[in-house]
């Protein structure tokens, strides 16, 4: 409704730039699947190591997009364009800020499950939990692939 009530979207402060929201896009469906990998490691009980390497590698790709964002957000207030600039950058700054945040969240859970694969007796008891980060992690991807055309394309 907002973006077919303003016929400048969005406006001419300036544009989003397709190739790092692609690169962003890419990132975080590498993650979902490095994070599938981890989980088909951990269910094929394969040794310990190669779940921790595709969990790392979920870590890495995650704040990977997380650091571009912040480049992207860093870029646009230099140039003074903030959420009060129009409609556009207010509804760029808040989807993209909550998804960060949801990241973010991401992120620490990984990492409380990377945590626990250091120890064995624990992470027998606590494995079943990397298949909810893995879907909470496909919940944030799914997310990305709808805010991307939302806010890069149209």
């Amino acid at each position: 409704m907002l973006r077919l009530s303003h016929v400048q979207w969005p406006g001419s402060e300036g544009h989003l730039s397709v190739p790092v929201g692609t690169l962003n896009t890419f990132l975080l469906i590498g993650s979902s699947m490095t994070i599938v990998m981890a989980l088909a490691a951990a269910q094929a009980q394969q040794p310990i190591a190669s779940v921790r390497r595709w969990l790392v590698a979920t870590v890495v790709l995650g704040s990977l997009f997380l650091g571009i964002k912040g480049f992207e957000y860093s870029t646009k207030l230099a140039h003074g364009i903030v959420p009060s600039t129009n409609v556009f950058w207010s509804c760029y700054y808040t989807l993209t800020g909550f998804h960060a945040v949801h990241v973010l969240g991401g992120i620490v859970f990984n990492l409380v499950v990377l945590g626990w694969t250091r120890q064995a007796m624990l992470w027998q008891g606590l494995r079943h939990r990397l298949e909810l980060a893995g879907l909470y992690w496909h919940f944030v991807d799914i997310v990305w692939i709808f805010l991307f055309p939302l806010l890069y394309l149209f």
